[in-house]
């Protein structure tokens, strides 16, 4: 059985980000923190297909939807 890592890291590379730890933090760091009424994926910097990947991820609790939870707290969090 092939099993795949779904943490933070992976998920910047799904979405095509720099996935090392010094890309993730700059970009939280300059995309949040968000409005609280912005889901995340609403948030205006992702383009359409990364915004239906994380909606459905989490709508479909799959197996991203773990680290796209720890992704929303993140660009949420004051800075």
């Amino acid at each position: 059985m092939e099993r795949s890592d779904y943490n933070l890291s992976s998920l910047f590379a799904q979405l095509g980000k720099s996935s090392n730890e010094g890309a993730m933090r700059a970009f939280i760091e300059s995309h949040g923190p968000l409005p609280e009424g912005i889901r995340l994926h609403e948030a205006p910097f992702w383009n359409a297909s990364q915004a239906a990947f994380l909606a459905e991820s989490v709508s479909e609790d799959a197996d991203w939807a773990q680290a796209v939870e720890s992704l929303n707290t993140l660009l949420h969090a004051p800075h």
